[in-house]
């Protein structure tokens, strides 16, 4: 019988638990208790941001949004965000990865079996590093999910309830797919299973679903932000706009062009939609425009949207 030691992968690089209160790099120690709520009610937040040539990426405006989240899911943190930001950036430096991903989560807690966590004595904070090689800007296709989306409530929150997610992104990867796309209870276009929707109209205006039904990802809003600093300086061909609104099933059956941002793809090209090509059914030149500048804010130090990590052979 394999130990956990050997069949973990390897690409896990550390793990902070503030069950043991500490880091560790052994991954056979990377473990949550059988009783933490998280595990057995799922009553847990997360997030994650992108570690980058060293650097964090937009990890405040991550750990803000675990914090709305974890407020919404009545979880008390055990830190406060100073505290929380120094633990996750200290795993971090503990992994030495400088190319990966930050996952980390706050928790109802341990204490037992039951519904209420009141039984839990102490909300839990736990985060790991793994490794991570972000996808090139290559197209996929992608099906109209059949899985039913979640409430705007729970939509909204980044909690750990991810069963319609998982089955929605099973679904698609049955028929040989990338993702599932899912429309709201109105028929209007909402979000990917983990990730954000946009589309290009045939007017060259970027359009992206409201927030409200679906969740605000952090990647998304950046990439609005960019985008409209683009219009501005007139430094991207045909692009003359970027709105939040209601995209209907029709407007996006006649995008130019259409795409998914989020913090593990960045900015990925739609080129097939339910067995139809999206515009030409090739990658589009304003995706692999909008995704450069997303790709060369993660490389601008000046932005403050990067954190520093101090590595130890940088102490």
């Amino acid at each position: 019988m394999q130990s956990l030691a050997t069949t973990r992968p390897t690409t896990f690089r550390a793990m902070y638990s503030s069950v043991i209160g500490g880091i560790t790099t052994d991954t056979a120690a990377m473990v949550i208790p059988i009783d933490d709520h998280m595990v057995h009610r799922g009553h847990g937040v997360f997030d994650t941001a992108i570690i980058y040539n060293g650097y964090l990426y937009e990890l405040d405006d991550h750990l803000d949004r675990i914090l709305r989240s974890a407020e919404k899911a009545k979880i008390q943190s055990p830190f406060d965000r100073a505290t929380l930001r120094d633990i996750l950036v200290q795993t971090v430096a503990a992994s030495g990865c400088r190319r990966g991903a930050l996952r980390y989560w706050l928790s109802a807690g341990l204490g037992g079996f039951a519904l209420s966590s009141k039984e839990c004595f102490k909300s839990t904070f736990y985060a790991i590093v793994t490794d991570n090689t972000y996808q090139g800007p290559e197209g996929v296709k992608v099906m109209t999910s059949t899985i039913p989306i979640k409430p705007p409530f729970f939509a909204t929150v980044k909690s750990v309830n991810y069963l319609p997610n998982v089955l929605a992104q099973l679904e698609a990867e049955e028929k040989g797919l990338y993702a599932g796309i899912w429309l709201d209870n109105e028929g209007f276009i909402a979000e990917g299973p983990n990730m954000n929707v946009a589309i290009l109209g045939s007017d060259g205006v970027l359009l992206i679903p409201p927030f409200d039904n679906v969740l605000a990802g952090c990647t998304a809003r950046r990439m609005i932000e960019l985008v409209s600093r683009l219009i501005d300086n007139k430094s991207i061909q045909n692009l003359n706009g970027v709105k939040v609104q209601m995209i209907s099933v029709e407007e996006a059956r006649s995008a130019s062009e259409m795409m998914l941002i989020g913090s593990g793809v960045l900015v990925k090209s739609i080129v097939e939609w339910d067995g139809q090509p999206v515009g030409t059914g090739k990658v589009g030149p304003l995706t692999l425009a909008i995704r450069q500048a997303v790709q060369n804010d993660l490389e601008d130090l000046t932005t403050g949207k990067l954190v520093s990590v101090p590595y130890t052979d940088e102490l």
